[in-house]
């Protein structure tokens, strides 16, 4: 995926087969564990939020089923984009 398709963070999701939906809370996430494979979204249940460390997920764009809602974007957000843009050379 292009770093530039990445959706924002606060973007309201349903994953393929889901049944809650879950709001993107970071992108360019990474497992702790050595050598993990990076996904393209951690996220939470939402409405609830944030419950520990158990209910976060890690997920690809391509496991989206729907968007729900799209978060904020702003100039701040591009200039993000372009640097992780040419950190991750994609």
């Amino acid at each position: 995926m292009n770093v530039k398709d990445l959706l924002p963070i606060g973007s309201i999701v349903l994953l393929k087969e889901g049944q809650k939906p879950l709001m993107i809370t970071g992108v360019m996430q990474r497992k702790p564990e050595k050598d993990s494979k990076t996904f393209d979204y951690v996220g939470v249940f939402y409405p609830e939020g944030y419950m520990g460390n158990r209910f976060q997920f890690l997920f690809n764009h391509d496991n989206i089923d729907q968007i729900v809602f799209r978060g904020y974007e702003d100039q701040a957000r591009l200039a993000f984009l372009e640097n992780l843009a040419g950190y991750y050379h994609r």
